[in-house]
């Protein structure tokens, strides 16, 4: 933000839902807007900009879609992974990422995934996403969690337990909206039966998630789970072939065993 253009180009923030990589770079854009209001910047997710090019298509109206993305300071797009399979976006993207380069504009990427790992990519796209600065954004630590709580607890004019706030931390680790949905449901259940917020209150108000986080998950569930859902066979997530069928679940199987 500080060194648009110049510093960590194109930036490559990604990571699993729910950890800020949106607010990241919404913040990275109004922090440069600040510094110079008449900055051109646009923020889009990738399935706008799938929407956008279509547009630009059935009404060949593409010198003015370049035109525009072809002149921006900064250019902030989430979820570059639904590009996959998607040829002329993926084309049409590639000269926009060229001219803002070259202008020394500033791109900056989100995805759920390393860029080398998202299938249906062009390589010289994904080259291009390696060539900046790429950063993994990891689920918050137990003591993260344990302030993010308290701070939203304290932005809810509520206060809540240390011990309480410690138990949530413990159980819910994957993303911070779910430690925001735990802290709802406990404030709810705390008002709706009017008792004061304690771990007991806390273990009946997440019961039902709790017992989700409980279940014992084996690599052979994710497998299956993941081969059911993709419509092809455990056997193919082992097979030496790499088609793009079986290349993605394989994936999603080998991130989700992590």
């Amino acid at each position: 933000a500080n060194n648009p253009g110049k510093s960590y180009n194109p930036l490559y923030l990604y990571g699993g839902v729910g950890l800020g990589k949106t607010h990241l770079i919404h913040a990275i854009g109004n922090f440069m807007l600040m510094e110079n209001p008449r900055a051109r910047i646009r923020y889009i997710h990738a399935e706008q900009y799938v929407s956008d090019v279509v547009k630009a298509y059935q009404r060949k109206a593409f010198d003015d879609f370049k035109r525009y993305y072809h002149s921006l300071d900064l250019l902030l797009i989430d979820d570059i992974q639904f590009f996959s399979g998607k040829n002329r976006t993926q084309e049409e993207f590639f000269y926009a990422f060229e001219a803002l380069i070259a202008n020394r504009a500033q791109v900056i990427i989100t995805s759920d995934t390393y860029p080398k790992e998202i299938t249906g990519i062009d390589d010289r796209l994904i080259s291009r996403f390696d060539s900046g600065l790429t950063v993994a954004i990891e689920p918050p630590e137990l003591e993260m969690r344990v302030a993010i709580l308290m701070k939203k607890a304290q932005a809810e004019n509520v206060t809540v337990p240390e011990e309480v706030a410690f138990f949530v931390a413990k159980h819910l680790r994957s993303n911070v909206r779910e430690l925001e949905g735990a802290l709802r449901k406990i404030l709810a259940y705390s008002n709706f039966h009017g008792k004061e917020i304690t771990i007991e209150v806390t273990r009946e108000a997440l019961k039902d998630l709790l017992t989700v986080q409980n279940r014992q998950i084996s690599v052979e569930n994710i497998q299956k789970t993941c081969a059911d859902f993709y419509n092809i066979k455990v056997a193919d997530m082992y097979s030496k072939k790499r088609p793009a069928n079986i290349a993605r679940p394989r994936q999603i199987a080998m991130y989700l065993a992590k």
